[in-house]
């Protein structure tokens, strides 16, 4: 086995989440997510049914794009859908999976993809502006469940209050390079911690307090097959780009 890195486990952790027969969505800037998607379909959910961005349902692409509105995903598709079919699919109640992230995620699922405030919380003129949220303020609150995930885990990322909220809803699992949080009685816990990382790194890196159980679960390594299956999908390592 080769020696396992953040960008083996992330789509790995994540693929074992989705269901099959399930709909299943992504947006932009989704490599992680797309990989995962396309890994579960091969190893565990051959009915799970794909839809992305590009406004294709279960394309069958010939190879991986490294942006997730590449023309490339709409190869094979069943159908085509716009934006607007996507919203009301999911405010009809009929999305069961949707893909997220947030520059802030904080330890009750609330993302920030907006902006960081500037002096005295002033939202009208800004620190920083963030790159919007585009739909994630429909699909959050109407979405079955909303896995985020993020490249990315330390002090800055995961914080106990977003210092501005884009949006909120039902955030089933939160995903990193260090371990997977459920939401639990609307705060974040650690349900496993992977198996490279420790309880005491975990704790150092998230803004907020965990308390930790005394023997934390660690995310069960790949088996052959995941990692097989993950190299036949992204042959090209896409997924790196975000990395």
């Amino acid at each position: 086995m080769p020696p396992l890195t953040p960008d083996m486990m992330l789509p790995i952790a994540l693929a074992r989440l989705l269901r099959d027969g399930e709909t299943v969505f992504h947006g932009v800037a989704s490599p992680v997510p797309m990989v995962a998607i396309l890994l579960a379909k091969r190893l565990h959910a051959p009915n799970l049914v794909y839809l992305n961005i590009t406004g294709s349902i279960d394309p069958t692409p010939a190879t991986l794009p490294a942006s997730t509105v590449d023309p490339r995903l709409l190869q094979g598709t069943r159908s085509l859908v716009t934006l607007t079919d996507l919203f009301d699919l999911s405010a009809r109640g009929k999305l069961d999976t949707a893909f997220l992230s947030g520059v802030q995620i904080d330890a009750l699922g609330q993302i920030n993809m907006s902006l960081i405030p500037g002096p005295n919380g002033d939202v009208h003129r800004p620190k920083v502006r963030l790159p919007g949220g585009a739909g994630s303020a429909c699909i959050m609150p109407t979405a079955k469940r909303t896995l985020l995930w993020r490249t990315k885990h330390d002090p800055r990322t995961f914080v106990e209050r977003v210092s501005f909220k884009t949006t909120g809803g039902r955030v089933d699992r939160v995903v990193t390079p260090l371990c997977v949080f459920r939401r639990v009685e609307g705060r974040l816990t650690v349900e496993s911690i992977h198996p490279y990382s420790s309880p005491a790194e975990v704790q150092a890196q998230t803004g907020f307090a965990l308390n930790l159980p005394p023997a934390v679960p660690i995310t069960p390594l790949p088996t052959p097959e995941e990692l097989a299956a993950l190299e036949a999908v992204d042959p090209e390592k896409v997924r790196l780009i975000e990395f």
